[in-house]
């Protein structure tokens, strides 16, 4: 799964990861940002399992563009 990653102008992070639709999370830096979404990704997986549901196929667990 890609994570993608974008400043705002007032300095915060955004991290999300478009396979997993409404997984994106502000931190105050890159890294917290993408710690933040792949934590909520595992959630929104496990979730997803947990109940039957369909994930996306996973070739990576994580994939982060430098």
């Amino acid at each position: 799964m890609n994570i993608e990653t974008e400043r705002e102008d007032d300095g915060r992070w955004i991290a999300e990861v478009p396979d997993l639709p409404g997984v994106m999370v502000y931190g105050r830096s890159r890294e917290e940002a993408i710690s933040r979404v792949k934590a909520l990704a595992l959630r929104v997986l496990a979730d997803r399992l947990e109940h039957g549901e369909s994930i996306p196929e996973l070739g990576e667990v994580f994939a982060v563009p430098a």
